[in-house]
C-alpha cells in the first residue's frame, strides 16, 4: 500500500520536474486537458476489461489498471503544483477538500445516521449523496453541473435522471417487441443501441449530434 511518504514523494518529485524539465514548466491547466481527457479514455479501457461477475483478472490486466491509475494520479498532481505555484491551493489541499467532501456527502458511514445503525439500501444512499451534494451547490438550472462536452448519451442519462428526481416529464420507455426474460438486460440495450446507429448512419445522420439536439427539445 502506498504510504503518505510515498506521495509526498510524488508531489515533491513534480515540483521537481516543473522546476527543471523544459516541457513541464511550460505546461498550463488549459494546455493539460487533452492528456487527463486521453488518460481518462486509456484507464476506461481497461476497466471495460473487467468482468465483475466473471473470474478475477489476470496479473497482467491488474498490473495495467494500476499503471493507468497512476496516469490519472499524475494529472491530478500536475494540476495541483500549477494552482500551488500560483498561490491558489496545493495538492495537500485538494486531499483535504477530498476528505472532507467524503464525510459530508456520506453521513450513513461517518455522520449520525452511522450512530443509529447505519444505511444499507443502495437507493436511500444515492439520496443521502444527492440530498448533501445539492445542501453544497444549490442549481440555478436542472443542468447545472452536467458538463456540456460530456458524451451525448452519458449526459442524456445524466439529464433524465435529474428531470426524474425533480418530478418533470421523461420520455416514455418505448415497448421492445420480442424481449427475451433470458436475455441480459445490458446485452439487449447494446444491440438495439448498435442497431439506432447503424440506422442514423444509414440516414446520414449524425446520432451524437442528434440525441444532443433530442436533449435539447426536452421541455421544462
Amino acid at each position: 500500500m502506498t504510504s503518505t511518504s510515498t506521495l509526498e514523494e510524488l508531489v515533491g518529485m513534480m515540483r521537481r520536474l516543473r522546476a527543471e524539465c523544459g516541457w513541464k514548466a511550460a505546461q498550463t491547466h488549459r494546455s493539460l486537458a487533452r492528456h487527463l481527457l486521453e488518460e481518462t479514455h486509456e484507464l476506461v479501457e481497461v476497466l471495460d476489461q473487467l468482468d465483475d461477475a466473471g473470474p478475477a483478472p489476470g496479473v497482467e490486466t491488474r498490473d495495467h489498471l494500476r499503471e493507468e491509475l497512476g496516469d490519472v494520479l499524475l494529472q491530478v498532481l500536475f494540476h495541483a503544483a500549477i494552482a500551488e505555484e500560483r498561490g491558489w491551493f496545493d495538492a495537500d489541499d485538494v486531499a483535504l477538500t477530498l476528505r472532507d467532501k467524503l464525510l459530508r456527502r456520506n453521513p450513513h458511514v461517518f455522520g449520525d445516521v452511522a450512530e443509529r445503525g447505519g444505511e444499507t439500501d443502495p437507493a436511500r444512499i444515492n439520496e443521502l449523496w444527492e440530498a448533501a451534494k445539492a445542501a453544497e451547490r444549490p442549481r440555478a438550472d436542472l443542468h447545472d453541473g452536467i458538463p456540456a462536452a460530456l458524451p451525448a448519451l452519458a449526459r442524456a442519462s445524466k439529464v433524465l435522471d435529474r428531470r426524474e428526481r425533480a418530478g418533470l416529464p421523461v420520455p416514455e420507455v418505448p415497448e421492445v417487441p420480442g424481449g427475451r426474460a433470458d436475455v441480459d438486460p445490458g446485452t439487449e440495450v447494446g444491440e438495439e443501441l448498435l442497431g439506432l446507429v447503424a440506422r442514423a448512419r444509414a440516414q446520414g445522420v449524425d446520432p451524437e449530434q442528434a440525441l444532443r439536439d433530442a436533449l435539447r427539445r426536452l421541455p421544462g
